[in-house]
C-alpha cells in the first residue's frame, strides 16, 4: 500500500511541475486546479515531514 501512495504521490508531483513549466514557458497563467493540487500537495509535503520529524525524535530520545 506504501509503494502505492508513494507512486501516486510521485505522479502527481511530476505532472504538476511539468504543467507549471509549460505554463511559464509559455507564459499563460495557471489554472486554478493546478494551483490547488499544487497547494494541496505541498500541504501534504510539509505535513509527512512534520510527522516523520515527530517519529525520529522520539525513536531518537527512545519514548
Amino acid at each position: 500500500m506504501m509503494e502505492f501512495a508513494a507512486l501516486t504521490y510521485g505522479l502527481l508531483i511530476s505532472v504538476i511541475l511539468s504543467a507549471v513549466k509549460r505554463n511559464r514557458k509559455l507564459n499563460k497563467a495557471h489554472p486554478p486546479l493546478l494551483l490547488y493540487m499544487g497547494y494541496l500537495l505541498c500541504g501534504l509535503s510539509a505535513g509527512l515531514a512534520l510527522v516523520l520529524a515527530y517519529v525520529a525524535l522520539f525513536q531518537l530520545t527512545g519514548n
